[in-house]
């Protein structure tokens, strides 16, 4: 707990910002519908992936029930929970009657479906090892990791969400879009660039059987994790909100430490950039040209005593240890060319650097 303390009071905090994600979440708000995307005026292709037919995962559901030797009672519930269902119903009102059905059998699913049904109220989750193990059935097993996933990624838990939703592929579950859209939030949320585009070209590439929403969404994310590069502010800046996550949900090991430290490394690369551009630049306004200029192997005159001033450049580190004015000279210059809450992740910088000497 100290190592936490210790890492609030460097100021691992940053000014909320907009994110792409921020914008999932609010759609998600919104109830779900069966509004899918239609296809352009572009010929149409093969698609990637499909959602699966109603009448498909209920014959499913019932050869599950079966193999369960299912009593007539449980078999007449079975019956009514599905149905009222007809058309093509939305992926997650299928995961919903899916989920509702295991639930009628399976007292671990029924747990699952009450935990998913609330808020999360302590930072350690309950073990559910049950959904990995290699007897369950791939009918249950994958469709509830997929309903837990979700339940993760809204209460920010990406990584543990990864480990349910990551393995999983579309032909796996019983809505493929949800399980792509889940897969590009939590990527996009841990910065994992590659990853992410992955999931989301996918899921645009079935777009005729995704909401419209998830597509809107995705592509936003899309052009996000496009222009993230390294190094930058904007990565830097993310990361550190990355930790603040950590922090609150009570994580503090080895993979904050990490990331943490992968932060103070960007800062470095970043404000040594900064310090040679404002070198150049000071060099650069600091030269004088003659209108006269001299002429090739020409001695010249001068009263100059051939001095230069010398100037405080700190220790080799450099910037942990330039003067206060030297120090609010360079704040300014970053203050000048990016947006202000980024000339706070400076000043944190610079505490760090202080409380290390």
């Amino acid at each position: 707990m100290t190592g936490v303390k210790t890492r609030r009071q460097l100021g691992f905090r940053i000014v909320s910002k907009l994110t792409v994600f921020s914008v999932a979440v609010a759609l998600l708000g919104v109830a779900v519908g069966t509004v899918y995307c239609q296809s352009s005026d572009t010929p149409s292709k093969p698609l990637a992936w499909q959602p699966p037919a109603l009448e498909d995962v209920k014959a499913q559901v019932f050869v599950w029930l079966e193999e369960n030797k299912a009593d007539e009672p449980t078999r007449a519930r079975a019956v009514e929970l599905w149905s009222d269902l007809s058309g093509q119903p939305a992926g997650a009102e299928l995961l919903a009657r899916l989920a509702g059905t295991f639930a009628l059998i399976d007292e671990r699913a029924g747990k699952l479906i009450q935990l998913c049904s609330e808020p999360k109220s302590h930072l350690l989750l309950p073990s559910q090892t049950w959904l990995t193990e290699e007897k369950a059935p791939p009918l249950l097993a994958d469709n509830m990791r997929l309903l837990y996933g979700r339940w993760l990624v809204h209460h920010a838990l990406y990584d543990e969400s990864l480990e349910q939703l990551g393995g999983l592929q579309p032909d796996d579950v019983v809505a493929p879009a949800l399980l792509l859209f889940y897969q590009g939030v939590a990527h996009h949320s841990l910065l994992h660039k590659e990853e992410g585009l992955r999931a989301m070209e996918r899921l645009i590439d079935g777009a005729e059987g995704s909401p419209r929403r998830y597509i809107a969404v995705a592509r936003l994310m899309q052009q996000d994790l496009e222009g993230l590069k390294n190094d930058t502010l904007d990565h830097i800046t993310r990361r550190m909100d990355d930790i603040r996550r950590r922090l609150d949900l009570g994580r503090a090991g080895k993979k904050v430490r990490k990331i943490e430290d992968g932060v103070i490394e960007s800062l470095d690369k970043l404000i040594k950039k900064l310090e040679e551009q404002q070198a150049a630049a000071a060099a650069g306004s600091g030269s004088i040209q003659s209108s006269n200029p001299a002429s090739d192997s020409q001695i010249m005159g001068g009263k100059g005593r051939g001095e230069v001033t010398k100037r405080n450049i700190g220790s080799e580190s450099g910037w942990g240890d330039l003067p206060p004015k030297q120090r609010e000279e360079a704040l300014q210059q970053i203050g000048r060319q990016f947006p202000s809450h980024y000339r706070d992740v400076i000043e944190q910088y610079f505490r760090r650097l202080a409380s290390e000497e």
